[in-house]
């Protein structure tokens, strides 16, 4: 069923199916999130590694798995980024109203996306320095699974930003915990960088989904809970054996993408005064769908 905008006006087309927010709220949550990534802290795949001293022999078999897994997942990058610019498009088929509203968002993504693809070259780099790869083979290896196309069945625009809240937030704990328990110091700054960044990347997510419940209240609601009755980690439907893989990596750190529910929850909290309702029905169902094990 098509999203009727918050005058009760059908949508023209897909490209124009839901609200979004006012170009200076975009603007403003871009440049929260630059404020918070300065040059000065970003990393340097080349300099700011040593990986003359990577040492694959220093991990468990479990830990390689996981290496192995979370290469795959950041370095399907085109593929999310290429969704993003489907779902906000720059282009002459969408109004000058939505070009501007996607533009300010664009500063983001394109950033987001080059973050994420410093992730991707940094765990390769790590994989053949370690020597826990050939580095023709796991091209290879990643080009089977990055040649999938990535999709997400929503239709609101606030639902892809509580979507990449949870998996940047479920990552950037799996991060932490695989940091805890791994030896080698060259992954564990891999991971430490790569954490830091998913954690601004889920504040901006947050920044964005907060902004959602403050203009349309209520009208939130329902795209955000879409996410969660149906959410799927990234590539959990298109690499083989996904399920029995993350259940592998999970014996190595903990790995529950619904430990970032509790996350969303308190953004939701955080974003709204008088809670209605169907927010409480909202934040309830989110907590509901929380592994407890």
């Amino acid at each position: 069923m098509a999203v009727m905008d918050p005058t009760g006006t059908p949508p023209a087309s897909r490209r124009e199916a839901s609200p979004l927010l006012p170009a200076a709220d975009i603007e403003q949550a871009v440049t929260s999130f630059m404020a918070a990534a300065p040059t000065a802290r970003r990393f340097d795949v080349e300099t700011d590694f040593s990986w003359d001293a990577a040492d694959c022999g220093m991990l468990t078999d479990g830990q390689r798995s996981a290496v192995r897994f979370i290469t795959m997942i950041e370095d399907h990058l085109p593929g999310y980024f290429a969704l993003y610019n489907q779902r906000f498009p720059l282009d002459d088929q969408v109004s000058p109203e939505d070009f501007v509203r996607n533009r300010e968002l664009y500063h983001f993504t394109v950033r987001w996306a080059q973050e994420e693809d410093s992730h991707a070259r940094a765990l390769f780099r790590y994989q053949v320095a370690s020597g826990l790869a050939e580095p023709e083979q796991l091209r290879l290896e990643l080009a089977a699974e990055g040649r999938q196309p990535f999709t997400l069945p929503y239709e609101h625009p606030a639902s892809y930003f509580a979507y990449t809240l949870v998996q940047e937030k479920a990552t950037q704990l799996y991060y932490q915990g695989l940091r805890a328990v791994v030896t080698d110091e060259v992954l564990r700054e891999i991971l430490n960088r790569l954490g830091r960044d998913e954690a601004r990347h889920f504040t901006f997510m947050a920044d964005m989904v907060e902004r959602y419940l403050r203009t349309y209240g209520d009208a939130a609601v329902e795209p955000i809970r879409d996410v969660i009755a149906q959410f799927r980690m990234p590539l959990a439907d298109t690499i083989k054996g996904y399920w029995r893989w993350a259940l592998r990596i999970a014996d190595t750190a903990r790995y529950d993408h619904t430990d970032a529910y509790e996350h969303l929850i308190r953004v939701i909290n955080h974003a709204v005064d008088a809670r209605s309702d169907r927010v409480n029905e909202l934040t309830q169902f989110i907590a509901a769908c929380r592994t407890t094990t």
